[in-house]
């Protein structure tokens, strides 16, 4: 039975799967925050938000932001590299995965955490639980902990050394300074040794190095999802042999493991690093999944994706086209099958969303629709755009709906806003979020930074 909002959205955190129709896309972000929003009331500690591919993300990320900027994120991206590639993700990115990954792990966390990812991320296998936990180092001021083994557990954890320590995922030794960059943190820390001592830390900035902060605890976690271990190292050795049989000296990455070296791309065979893999299903036992519009058959096509690419390593590899041997890892351990993802999402509650006009067991129609692009306008002769925004402005507020202009920048937002004063928009002010918009004038046309892709329509609301 199709059902129409109002609707109770804390209801739809507990029931197996339910469909919010007439959810556009600016209007996902809001319907988001007030998801999260209803989590925190109901003390639901962990809610995730699926997204097709990074650029959605990104936008709803935005929108959510808007609504809600004081909304507890953590992000969970996917690698920015093809599946079965020789080249490894960006070192920020991992940062990145394992920050969070090392969140969800903590088990005496209660607070309310939205996790944003996207289906690329998510069909990916990671580290297990209990290994990202086991591998945090936390270190106070007063410690006897020593230099070289700070210094040892970062180069073995995914850390790079260099110099000058300027991006996440690198560190740095002078003297008796460690300088880290740890992943997620906002700055970089500098440890000074006393001896074997840990007299201080301190957070510096990277462009002028010099102190921003101190704190008299850290909590270290790995910058990679591969560490490069004694037992990671025999693991991977006795795996790769049983998988493709003994390698000769002509195998760069097998001889290169053995050696204890990374090389480029190593990340694409981390199932042979360890004993079991996890996923993210497993941070998350208990959390509501919300589901972008068309996130499952994105699902289909990158598990797709992955076969065929799979596939044409296997090919490569047989026909000898390349002299370096090139052994792909096989996809169900490094990826999800479909049937297990099928599996892991019925054992959740699951919120699909869609921009469209549906009815149902369980469908739940939020009113939104997409908003007026004004094409039409821009492509006819002798129509000025700006006043034909403004006529539907003014036709917006007497319908008794608030209106935002939204830009795509602060800079787009004031230039906007100086062409429709020019034009006679007279009743306009700037807000910076949705709390701030809701304490103007409701005659009053809010101007705001809201990258989406198109404007939208509710009851009460337009976004232009």
């Amino acid at each position: 039975m199709l059902k129409t909002a109002p609707f109770d959205l804390a209801e739809a955190l507990s029931l197996p799967s339910t469909t919010l129709a007439g959810v556009p896309g600016g209007f996902d972000g809001k319907v988001v925050a007030d998801l999260l929003g209803a989590a925190r009331r109901r003390g639901v500690r962990r809610i995730v938000l699926l997204a097709r591919d990074g650029s959605r993300l990104s936008e709803i990320e935005s929108a959510i932001r808007f609504f809600a900027p004081d909304a507890p994120i953590l992000q969970f991206p996917a690698w920015d590299c093809m599946p079965y590639d020789r080249v490894s993700p960006h070192p920020t990115i991992m940062a990145r995965r394992m920050a969070t990954l090392a969140a969800l792990a903590e088990p005496s966390s209660e607070r309310t955490w939205l996790i944003l990812t996207t289906v690329n991320a998510a069909v990916q296998r990671v580290p297990a639980v209990d290994e990202v936990s086991g591998d945090a180092l936390v270190i106070e001021a007063g410690d006897r902990v020593g230099l070289d083994r700070i210094a040892r557990w970062a180069e073995g954890h995914g850390f790079t050394r260099s110099s000058t320590v300027r991006e996440p995922g690198e560190y740095a030794v002078r003297g008796g300074i460690v300088d880290l960059y740890p992943a997620g943190a906002p700055e970089p820390v500098r440890l000074d040794f006393f001896g074997d001592t840990l007299e201080s830390i301190r957070t510096f900035n990277t462009e002028n190095q010099r102190t921003t902060g101190q704190q008299k605890a850290l909590s270290l976690v790995p910058t990679s999802e591969l560490v490069l271990t004694p037992n990671a190292i025999v693991c991977f050795r006795q795996a790769y042999v049983s998988l493709f049989g003994a390698a000769d000296k002509s195998d760069v990455l097998y001889t290169a493991v053995s050696e204890g070296r990374r090389v480029p791309g190593i990340e694409h065979w981390l199932p042979l690093f360890a004993e079991r893999m996890g996923t993210l299903f497993d941070y998350l036992p208990n959390a509501p999944w919300i589901l972008d519009h068309l996130a499952e058959e994105a699902v289909t096509e990158r598990l797709s994706t992955i076969e065929d690419h799979y596939d044409a390593r296997v090919a490569a590899q047989e026909s000898k086209a390349s002299q370096v041997p090139y052994h792909p890892a096989p996809p169900e351990r490094l990826y999800v099958t479909s049937d297990e993802w099928r599996e892991r999402m019925t054992e959740r509650p699951r919120i699909l969303l869609t921009p469209f006009v549906a009815d149902g067991h369980g469908v739940i129609d939020l009113g939104g629709r997409q908003g007026k692009g004004f094409a039409a306008e821009r492509s006819a002769e002798g129509v000025n755009v700006f006043d034909a925004v403004i006529e539907h402005t003014v036709a917006l507020k007497k319908a008794g709906k608030r209106v935002i202009v939204a830009a795509w920048s602060d800079g787009s937002r004031d230039r906007m806003g100086q062409v429709l004063l020019d034009r006679g928009l007279t009743a306009q002010a700037t807000a910076p979020d949705w709390a701030a918009l809701q304490k103007l004038p409701r005659e009053a046309v809010a101007l705001a930074t809201l990258p989406v892709e198109s404007g939208f329509e509710t009851a009460d609301l337009a976004v232009i």
